[in-house]
Formats: C-alpha cells, structure tokens, sequence
C-alpha cells in the first residue's frame, strides 16, 4: 500500500502507521518528519522546515517524507503548502494523521486522502470509580508516567465508558473536568499532568 504519489492517510495510530511503511520500503528511501518529544505528537513549524529541507536535497530515485502527527499546526502547514504543491522531483510526501480535522482544506484540496481508520474496541479501564481514594490514583498515576496524547484519549473514552456502565452519576463539575481535559490536551499540557487534575477533580 505505498503511494504512488503525495497522499494523506488517516489512521487509528500514526507510529503503527509508520512501522508498516518503514517494513515495506528500503530504510534509505524514507525519512521520518515527527514530534520526538516524549507525550507530544503534533507536528510544528520546526518539522514543516526540517520536511523542506529535506525535499530540497536531490535524489536519483522516489524518496519518501512521512510527515507524521495526531494534530498539525496550522503554520506548519502553511509553510509546507508550495512544497506539496509542486514537490521537487522524485519526492513523494505522505502526510499520516489520526483526524481528518486536523488538516487544513488548503492542503486537502491539494493532495488525495486515505481514510484506514478502522473501529477500535474501547479498552476497559481498570479504576473504580465508585471507590476512587488518593492512594489508587497514586498507584494508576504512576502506572501511566509516559502516557502520550493518544493513549491519553483512549484512557479518556474508556473512563466515561466504565462510567456510564456502573451507572455512576457524575456532578455538573465533574463532567465538565472531562472536557477540561480533553480541550488541555489539545493545547499541549503534558498528558500526565492533566489525568492528575482529571482524578482528583473525579475523586472529590
């Protein structure tokens, strides 16, 4: 499944994604443009420049650039808009995203999309949220140290599941602590952090 020209592919994981695309192409042939920071997965200005760069560097036969990320800054991709216009020769980009949202139509228009995105069995989660003391929280934080943005997410739908599967009845507070969370994620609070607040503000 590898394009044959600059494409967008929408899918459940990125990094899954990635792994499958490095497996079927000569590592030489690829260059990975992404996030490293630990719990971060958004792509920036710094990695539209880097893909740029990259571009502009002559080859004799089709290179790849993955550019990879759950969220792309919108002036990242307006930097990269001429160069996925009219990529310099033998340059194939393939944009892998977790949301279609995420990208700006400019760039929709410009390149052809995949959706693989497949449905996702939520996993259950494993916290008690009828008997939710500050010594489970502290066991399940440390647990969940290194969690990413979207394992984060995942752990959120999983809780609101369990939730309304115990028939637990939340506050006003409580439930607007999850959307809190979501939309402090989405600006780039470090996960761990905000499943903290979440928990504490849950076990009140």
């Amino acid at each position: 499944m590898i394009p044959k020209i600059s494409t967008i592919l929408i899918v459940n994981d990125v990094e899954t994604m990635v792994k499958e695309l490095v497996s079927t192409l000569p590592i030489h042939d690829i260059r990975i443009i992404q996030n490293e920071e630990d719990g971060k997965n958004d792509f920036l200005i710094i990695h539209s420049k880097q893909a740029i760069k990259e571009a502009y560097i002559a080859v004799n036969k089709t290179k790849y650039i993955l550019l990879c990320g759950d969220t792309f800054r919108t002036e990242a991709q307006n930097s990269l808009l001429k160069v996925l216009e009219e990529p310099p020769l033998n340059i194939i980009f393939i944009l892998i995203t977790t949301s279609k949202n995420t990208i700006l139509p400019t760039i929709l228009s410009r390149m052809p999309h995949k959706y693989l995105k497949t449905k996702v069995e939520i996993k259950k989660c494993e916290l008690d949220f009828s008997n939710l003391d500050l010594g489970t929280i502290y066991t399940f934080l440390k647990k969940q140290q290194r969690i990413s943005k979207n394992d984060f997410k995942e752990l959120v739908e999983s809780m609101l599941y369990k939730i309304q599967e115990d028939k637990i009845k939340l506050s006003s507070t409580q439930l607007e602590s999850f959307s809190k969370a979501m939309n402090l994620c989405e600006l780039n609070s470090k996960p761990i952090n905000v499943l903290t607040i979440l928990l504490l503000n849950l076990s009140n």
